[in-house]
């Protein structure tokens, strides 16, 4: 069997960043079109604010994502994928298949 890593660490690198219980689920919803906080609460049910706010500024730092803060009353912040982002949507897209696949088992 082909070896996974082409250098030892980097599963260990990728699962720091979205290895919790809620980043994919965050990101499947960013990827959807959710960007607002208020959104990302209602589609990542079961999530507490403290967790999202947390997970969100997480990703923000490691430049998963980018937040944009608008001037307005009451004040509205949008989160997007960046680019290093959208490369984690194929990961998702392979997580979905194999739930499909799995999901009666």
């Amino acid at each position: 069997m082909k070896k996974i890593e082409e250098q030892d660490g980097c599963v260990g690198k990728a699962l720091e960043v979205i290895g919790d219980k809620w980043t994919p689920l965050i990101l499947k919803a960013i990827a959807d079109g959710n960007c607002r906080f208020g959104l990302l609460q209602k589609e990542v049910a079961g999530i507490s604010p403290r967790t999202l706010s947390q997970r969100l500024e997480h990703l923000v730092h490691e430049g998963i994502l980018s937040k944009k803060s608008y001037n307005e009353i009451p004040p509205r912040v949008e989160y997007t994928l960046t680019d290093k982002g959208y490369d984690l949507i194929p990961i998702l897209r392979q997580m979905a298949k194999w739930g499909l696949k799995y999901q009666a088992a």
